[in-house]
């Protein structure tokens, strides 16, 4: 792995940082690449519990590396692999992108939507274009009221291409997706709660994500994964396709080992001792 992402673990909590704090996290290639591949990582850990997502130094992360989209322009001409964004939205024979939904740039984000664990992005200072669409992929976002928020595509001609069409409007509708989407207007921490963009507010977004994290570490994991795949499908499967899918879930987990040890470890007062999921 590169040194784009710092990764911390403390029990089932992985504490995963961008880490290009001179460049405000920007996304450069290895970047993009970073994020696919510690997604994977991650999506196949069973020990694995939650996951908090945050940018070291004073940004989230403030989108592309303008030094790469400035390449993408100058070579609009030639060879489209050669730049940091094109590059991002390519695949080959023996590539890890090949047979996915998602090219590179997309995969970035999408890989920790899927995740099987919850995602907590703690988002301080700015969160702008691809930076805006990889929090907005998290399952939670815990937002400082002074962070920036931007959908920025447009001030570059372009659309939100990470995803973001899809994620925005199930958090904020329709007509203010649309908005933010033609406008690329800053929206600050304090009016992104009020939309919708931020689940909550936090002077110390990093410490109360962690706090979260551990809270939701010390619950069922097959509940917790059987919650984000129920709570994940909802919007993209009819009612009687979705009652189906609770019925299965249930099912699985009444009577479970791991349902077993939490009430039993609830009636005995003390913590419970988990097993790994299967998957």
């Amino acid at each position: 792995m590169s040194d784009r992402l710092t990764i911390e673990r403390d029990g089932g909590v992985a504490d995963v940082r961008l880490n290009r704090p001179d460049k405000m996290n920007a996304v450069d290639m290895a970047m993009f690449e970073a994020l696919v591949e510690v997604a994977d990582d991650l999506a196949s850990d069973t020990s694995l519990r939650c996951v908090v997502l945050s940018g070291e130094g004073k940004a989230f992360c403030a989108g592309l590396d303008f030094s790469g989209f400035s390449r993408m322009r100058d070579s609009a001409d030639g060879d489209s692999n050669s730049t940091d964004s094109n590059s991002a939205d390519k695949s080959s024979p023996g590539d890890p992108m090949e047979g996915r939904i998602t090219h590179r740039a997309q995969q970035a984000v999408y890989g920790w939507t899927t995740l099987p664990v919850p995602v907590i992005a703690a988002v301080n200072g700015h969160a702008l274009g691809a930076g805006a669409q990889l929090a907005l992929g998290a399952d939670i976002r815990i937002v400082h009221p002074e962070a920036k928020i931007s959908v920025l595509e447009i001030r570059w001609g372009l659309i939100p291409d990470m995803t973001g069409t899809q994620t925005l409007i199930n958090l904020v509708g329709l007509d203010v997706a649309k908005e933010l989407t033609f406008t690329g207007r800053m929206v600050p921490g304090t009016e992104a709660k009020e939309l919708g963009l931020a689940t909550r507010l936090s002077d110390d977004p990093r410490s109360d994500a962690l706090a979260m994290a551990t809270e939701i570490a010390s619950k069922s994991p097959d509940a917790i994964r059987a919650g984000k795949r129920l709570l994940n499908s909802a919007s993209k499967v009819g009612l009687a396709d979705g009652f189906a899918a609770e019925r299965t879930e249930i099912s699985a987990l009444v009577g479970s080992p791991n349902q077993v040890e939490q009430i039993t470890a609830f009636f005995e007062k003390r913590e419970p001792n988990f097993t790994n999921p299967a998957n």
